[in-house]
């Protein structure tokens, strides 16, 4: 019966990452975009509106853009959450762990990052109205790109990073600080390890600004970077390397009008 129960959460566990880069692959396609982001004819006109233009327009409003991130959030951040879940099931036996509680864990950490969806389309849409990004979420300043690329890159190397990093990373001694049983305890630790987490990989969220966030390519690169952060065999060597190619990647993308005159 326990077999049975674990299994089915599992699946549907996985069907529901399935299910969301599915949702993220048809919208992509409405909009007329390719793997990388990049705008064929419909999306280039979009991508040109004016958002305070009097028309209907989805991704210039709250709510469509508060259910793209967050369906985008399920899509790259529930794969790096089994490490996690995989670590709670390992103290259920000896910690009195429940599989309430596994579900508690997954209802908090979801829930931080739907709350972080809507922070961050809200953020969109300020820099939507300000100009500084196009309609399909596209930085429209080299300035503004490579910038975004050495704040993220630098953070790789902070204190907080290395804090929250170091939770997401072994998320089995946050249990044994933390741990609550049931659903209601095991929400308690969804929420933190979720609050954590968000510490941890805020930054790649925000790097959809710079090749788009619509950009299915750089979604599956961002979410299997993540994914192998937190697995326990190489997360703590991936940190800082992946912050040089960045902090590399925003001086290249400053430089670049620099170098061709632009």
């Amino acid at each position: 019966m326990q077999g049975a129960l674990r299994s089915t959460l599992w699946l549907g566990f996985f069907a529901a990452i399935l299910a969301a880069w599915m949702v993220m692959f048809a919208m992509s396609t409405d909009m007329d975009l390719d793997l990388l982001g990049r705008p064929g004819e419909m999306g280039a006109a979009m991508a040109a509106m004016d958002p305070r233009m009097p028309m209907d327009m989805p991704m210039a409003r709250f709510g469509p853009l508060f259910a793209m991130w967050a369906i985008m959030m399920a899509a790259m951040m529930l794969p790096t959450l089994v490490p996690t879940l995989r670590a709670y099931e390992d103290l259920m036996t000896s910690a009195n762990g429940t599989r309430a509680g596994w579900l508690g864990v997954l209802a908090g950490y979801s829930l931080v990052w739907v709350g972080f969806a809507a922070t961050i389309a809200a953020v969109q849409l300020g820099l939507l109205f300000g100009g500084v990004i196009d309609m399909l979420g596209i930085a429209k300043s080299h300035w503004m790109a490579g910038g975004l690329l050495l704040v993220v890159g630098l953070f790789q190397f902070t204190r907080a990073k290395e804090i929250c990093h170091g939770v997401c990373h072994s998320p089995a001694m946050y249990y044994l600080g933390h741990w609550r049983t049931g659903l209601t305890g095991g929400l308690r630790m969804g929420l933190g390890l979720g609050a954590f987490c968000v510490g941890c990989c805020w930054g790649f969220m925000v790097l959809g600004f710079v090749g788009g966030v619509m950009n299915l390519a750089w979604m599956g690169l961002a979410t299997l970077f993540m994914v192998l952060e937190k697995l326990p065999q190489i997360g703590h060597v991936v940190t800082k390397p992946m912050g040089f190619v960045l902090i590399i990647a925003g001086v290249a993308v400053m430089g670049w009008p620099v170098l061709t005159g632009g």
